[in-house]
């Protein structure tokens, strides 16, 4: 452990000299990488000293204590006991911040919200889903951008593409992916009957564009008329963008912007973030099936999360947690849910490691 501990401590001092080497920061693609990774092991290195300070601490009070008077012997066994303490609290936290980094911890993130099973309540319930990831943004400081938005009679939405940015983002956000099933009496029903509904909600890392070549030649590029409601421009030129992956058959379609160019780079952003994240689930078998249980067939049966109306109740179907305070979380305080889902994926590394 010890030795493991002075590499890293070896590598944060060599990072820390990288960057303000004119080679490093003259690419700009090497600098990011030296950038994340001190960004990274800034929290680590610092436990690390303070561990080193208070291991010092105890073997200077031990040795204190064999050559001490009796009335110095008590604070000195304090002190020793009281850096055995800390020095326990600091291994447990140095313990949790080496486990394995996500590694898009940090990207922004691509989010798809679609209305699934139960019509018009499904479309009502994707934006219900939407306006509280809207606020959830908002309260954690995030930047959200609509990059597409299909709006469905009600005002409901049949599909919505957005990006998140911030630096905590993904790693609250990665959770959310999957069927999200609703029970309630939707505002379509004239007998109070409760009904059930879902969404699905796809979340994707946003890859660079280094980080995903894509052959010209591999892509149909079809343009057309956008539809559906916009400026005065929107719908009188072809704008809107359908680009088709042919090797993965992966299709993006965006239609929002006036500009044809507009369109075209917004929808080869949403394809490179779903090809690095094929790329990632292939290399991987388990974030392989991960991510064919986020989407499922969206089907009511299929599902990561219940919001019973009735009850005011959330419940996270992966983990076995209940909390009934629905309208807050729908109101964007998702805190408590992620909070567990993080706990739990800690624990299962902790477990790993053992």
């Amino acid at each position: 452990m010890n030795d493991r501990l002075r590499t890293l401590e070896d590598e944060f001092v060599s990072l820390e000299s990288s960057l303000s080497d004119p080679a490093v920061v003259g690419d700009q693609t090497r600098l990011r990488d030296v950038s994340r990774r001190y960004k990274d092991l800034t929290p680590v290195v610092e436990c690390i000293r303070r561990l080193r300070a208070r291991q010092a601490d105890a073997d200077a009070a031990r040795e204190l204590l064999e050559m001490a008077a009796d009335d110095e012997r008590a604070l000195l066994k304090d002190e020793a006991a009281s850096a055995e303490q800390d020095i326990e609290a600091i291994e447990e936290e140095l313990r949790l911040l080496m486990l394995p980094k996500d590694p898009n911890d940090g990207r922004p993130v691509i989010m798809e919200i679609r209305g699934a099973e139960g019509g018009e309540e499904a479309n009502l319930f994707a934006r219900d889903l939407y306006d509280m990831y809207r606020a959830y943004a908002n309260a954690k400081g995030w930047a959200m951008d609509v990059l597409s938005e299909d709006r469905s009679d009600l005002g409901g939405l049949n599909q919505i593409v957005v990006e998140v940015r911030g630096d905590t983002a993904w790693g609250h956000l990665k959770f959310e992916g999957g069927p999200h099933r609703v029970q309630r009496v939707p505002v379509t029903e004239s007998q109070g009957r409760i009904h059930t509904s879902s969404a699905t909600v796809l979340v994707l890392p946003e890859a660079e564009e280094v980080e995903v070549d894509i052959d010209p030649n591999d892509l149909d590029v079809d343009v057309y008329r956008s539809s559906g409601a916009g400026g005065q421009s929107v719908n009188t030129t072809d704008s809107a963008v359908r680009i088709t992956h042919k090797p993965t058959g992966i299709v993006v379609t965006m239609q929002d912007e006036r500009s044809q160019i507009q369109n075209r780079a917004r929808a080869m952003t949403v394809l490179r973030s779903r090809l690095m994240k094929l790329a990632q689930d292939e290399r991987d078998a388990a974030a392989s099936l991960e991510r064919r249980a986020q989407v499922g067939g969206g089907g009511r049966g299929e599902k990561i999360r219940t919001y019973n109306f009735k009850e005011n109740r959330l419940t996270d179907h992966r983990i076995g947690f209940t909390i009934y305070r629905l309208a807050d979380v729908l109101a964007g305080d998702l805190d408590e849910v992620v909070e567990a889902l993080a706990a739990d994926e800690r624990t299962r590394q902790l477990a790993g490691q053992e």
